[in-house]
């Protein structure tokens, strides 16, 4: 039975590099304990030295309680959150102009863009009453 040596490359030991550090200032591991698998992480030549290094973390766990992930995922639904609202704006910009083209032609002033506009309106704000909920600000950032 022969076992396969893998060989690795910088991108890997610098991603076992950030998981030891998220563990670090998550609490998994103290500061020699950190040092140590730091060191270990760069000198690593196969990926059996460097999953060895963090066979005992756990990874799911710091990578679910990671704050730059975190912020990654709420900057995303804040860009959503705005994407769907610009795009309900234009649309009723377009149909409120299609309404007042087509009354003033035909007499008929009848306001029909209330009714898609209302029911997007409620899509719209389900989408972001999440998102605000979250802590997630959906308007411009001021400071």
């Amino acid at each position: 039975m022969t076992t396969t040596v893998v060989r690795v490359g910088d991108p890997e030991r610098e991603r076992t590099a950030a998981r030891l550090g998220q563990a670090f200032t998550q609490g998994y591991l103290s500061m020699q304990e950190y040092e140590t698998r730091l060191g270990g992480a760069f000198e690593a030549q196969t990926a059996e030295a460097l999953g060895d290094l963090v066979a005992d973390l756990p990874v799911e766990r710091i990578r679910r309680q990671d704050p730059q992930r975190r912020a990654a995922r709420n900057a995303a639904a804040r860009r959503a959150a705005r994407i769907h609202l610009g795009v309900y704006l234009a649309v009723s910009a377009l149909m409120i102009g299609i309404w007042l083209v087509t009354a003033a032609a035909t007499g008929e002033w009848y306001f029909w863009p209330v009714w898609p506009i209302f029911g997007w309106g409620i899509g719209v704000v389900s989408h972001a009453i999440p998102v605000r909920a979250c802590g997630v600000r959906v308007g411009p950032v001021t400071r």
